[in-house]
């Protein structure tokens, strides 16, 4: 079965070897130059078959019109293959045309989930446990004219320290979790939480060709990268004016993504605050070791943090220092006058030492500057002290006097700080700093005393990959990020009662996280499977859930000695839906395991769906034929791209239709979530 493309490259061939390859197939670009110029030769080739004829010329004024923009665009496009459901496609006019620089471009990707496969974002080929479908299309510009008005919710639910319940009011301050598309979603929440949003962290599709996006090829950069974009443009509307968003990808999409969020008119270069390489592995092993002869394995991914426009305020990372460095400091400077390191211990630290019952010895000082464990658990059990951390500021501003006091060894006060080297001559300038700002947490997430440095844009945390499928207790065997790795991020950008946000919140972890550490949270997800972990999850945080980071951030809500005032106010979430319009079909659509159950939806499309205007139900009946030839997965590809996008889910403009049937609790709630009455 020949499609037009095939026909066109027959004929263009056959005609000109201006336009041919040596192994026989098109130049697309000299022809597509040929056609912008209008060269004769072509257009006469054109003209002479009846098929191309109509499909590249219009009749004005009793004259033929090229319309050499349509052409230039159908040569190009990458959906004209010569497969059977293309040629069904081209056969009755439902195709998509495109051809713009991804940066021009208004085109918009949807997903759909195919069955109820989870998307395990990190997983590799080797990792493969099933084959993973997700149905993607790009709609044109021209098809888009409802698709991203406010929808309406339904479904509400609130989950608590009772348990389930139906929600009769939504409170500004409610944690949200949201099922339906995530680009539809978005525009929803733009509605209500413009400019309120602190965090935007997402792990989406990592696009490894096992994540099977699109089926006459794998799911390819252009595409992928319009997927992001149509969801990075109004996400970043949502973040406040210091807001940041971060992305973690993998190689197979680092450098597309990359230069696609330096855009100018996304986020630009400019507001690139930092690329983390985060270590999943310090070993290679299992699976990921049987390719070993063929590359190097992959032991870690990228997580790019940018800025929305103002820049922010980072609270620095730390991660425990193995340096044993003052052994050799006996005298401290104070004021200008020296005394003995003994001596300035006791004026300052001495009642501590004496509640303790312990000397102030050159040899304690000594073991409490390098944060000897022994001494601190069995010493000083409560004792929030001081460590010695590198100077971020240059020390030329220090005085010459001061510098050479450093060089020979000794410890300074100046201006409030006190200082010292690492050894003698040129070492490291440290300052001492408050140890609670700067705890490292043990392999267990207990606390322990210790030297620290501070945490740069490497970061390890295979440890947390290694014990992660019961965390939240809830089993996940790939795809789940680990608590540990979510609490650096949420820690170091945001604070108590900021919003974070994840619209592809996966297994819930972003949410568990920003719930432990007392920050508001709204995630979004399509997948059934997901959405059930997710609410399983996330009741077992408000129930006092210890896996994870809860040990390290004390997590323990049901204690009424660690409530502090509004500390767990926010220990509750709320679950609700966008509104099904034509989801619904889409979704009995992709249930369907027989032909017949296709074949009873296409009637039901007709009389209850809402149709694309592309199509014309008549050319369809008259090639039922070329329909009952298409394999099961190409016959449920095309029901789907028959339907209006723009008609998924119900818009927030017809709440009170009576043909959607929306109940009056959900009519409320959405009219609260919008803050309108």
């Amino acid at each position: 079965m020949e499609n037009l493309y095939t026909h066109l490259e027959q004929v263009v061939l056959r005609m000109d070897s201006r336009f041919c390859t040596e192994d026989g197939h098109l130049l697309k670009n000299k022809v597509i130059e040929a056609a912008l110029s209008l060269d004769t030769a072509l257009l006469h080739y054109l003209l002479a078959d009846e098929k191309l004829k109509r499909q590249f010329f219009s009749e004005v004024d009793r004259l033929l019109v090229f319309d050499k923009v349509h052409f230039q665009r159908f040569v190009m496009n990458k959906q004209f293959l010569p497969d059977s459901y293309t040629s069904f496609k081209n056969k009755i006019g439902l195709t998509n045309e495109n051809g713009e620089f991804l940066s021009e471009s208004r085109e918009v990707v949807l997903s759909w989930p195919y069955k109820d496969c989870m998307l395990e974002g990190g997983q590799t080929k080797e990792d493969a446990k099933r084959q993973e479908i997700f149905w993607n299309e790009t709609l044109a510009p021209d098809e888009i004219s409802r698709l991203t008005e406010p929808k309406a919710l339904c479904h509400f639910r609130r989950y608590d320290s009772k348990g389930e319940h139906e929600a009769t009011e939504l409170r500004p301050d409610d944690n949200l979790i949201i099922k339906g598309n995530n680009l539809l979603a978005l525009y929803s929440l733009r509605e209500r939480f413009r400019g309120q949003v602190k965090l935007i962290y997402i792990d989406p599709p990592y696009n490894t060709g096992n994540d099977s996006f699109g089926y006459n090829d794998s799911f390819n950069h252009s595409t992928w990268l319009t997927f992001m974009k149509n969801r990075l443009e109004v996400a970043k509307e949502l973040l406040k004016e210091d807001g940041l968003i971060v992305v973690q990808c993998d190689d197979n999409e680092f450098a597309y993504l990359s230069v696609l969020m330096d855009d100018i008119h996304l986020f630009g270069r400019d507001n690139h605050l930092a690329t983390i390489i985060n270590q999943s592995a310090n070993s290679v092993y299992g699976t990921k070791a049987s390719s070993k002869d063929k590359t190097f394995v992959k032991v870690k991914d990228y997580i790019l943090i940018y800025k929305k426009r103002v820049s922010p305020k980072i609270i620095p990372l730390y991660t425990k220092s193995e340096k044993q460095i003052y052994d050799s400091h006996e005298f401290i400077y104070e004021n200008g006058k020296r005394q003995s390191l003994v001596d300035w211990f006791s004026t300052n630290y001495g009642a501590i030492f004496q509640k303790y019952t312990l000397k102030v010895s050159k040899e304690n000082i000594v073991r409490l500057l390098n944060f000897d464990q022994k001494f601190y658990k069995e010493v000083f059990p409560i004792l929030e002290n001081i460590l010695f951390e590198a100077v971020a500021a240059g020390e030329k501003d220090l005085p010459e006097e001061i510098s050479q006091k450093l060089n020979d060894g000794e410890i300074i006060q100046y201006d409030g700080m006190l200082y010292c080297r690492e050894g003698k001559g040129n070492g490291k300038l440290r300052f001492l700093r408050s140890l609670k700002d700067s705890c490292h947490f043990t392999d267990d997430h207990t606390p322990e005393y210790c030297k620290a440095d501070i945490l740069g844009d490497i970061w390890n945390t295979s440890s947390g990959y290694q014990n992660i499928n019961q965390e939240g207790n809830v089993v996940l065997q790939g795809g789940k990020k680990p608590e540990e790795l979510l609490q650096k991020i949420i820690k170091s950008l945001t604070n108590e009662n900021d919003i974070v946000l994840d619209f592809h919140l996966g297994s819930g972890t972003t949410a568990a996280v920003a719930h432990k550490m007392n920050r508001r949270y709204i995630g979004c997800e399509q997948l059934d499977t997901q959405i059930a972990m997710i609410k399983s999850r996330l009741q077992n945080v408000i129930n006092g859930d210890q896996t994870g980071i809860s040990k390290s951030v004390g997590w323990n809500p049901q204690n009424p000695e660690l409530t502090d005032g509004n500390k767990y106010a926010h220990n509750s979430f709320v679950y609700c839906e966008l509104a099904q319009a034509n989801q619904q079909l889409v979704e009995e659509i992709m249930a369907a395991t027989e032909p017949f159950k296709l074949q009873e939806m296409w009637k039901l499309l007709q009389e209850k769906g809402f149709l694309s205007y592309k199509v014309t139900p008549k050319m369809i009946s008259q090639n039922v034929d070329a329909f009952d030839d298409l394999s099961l997965d190409d016959q449920k590809r095309f029901l789907i791209e028959c339907l209006d996008k723009n008609m998924l889910y119900i818009p927030y403009a017809d709440i009170d239709d009576a043909d959607f049937a929306l109940t009056e609790n959900d009519k409320l709630l959405t009219r609260q979530f919008y803050a309108r009455r």
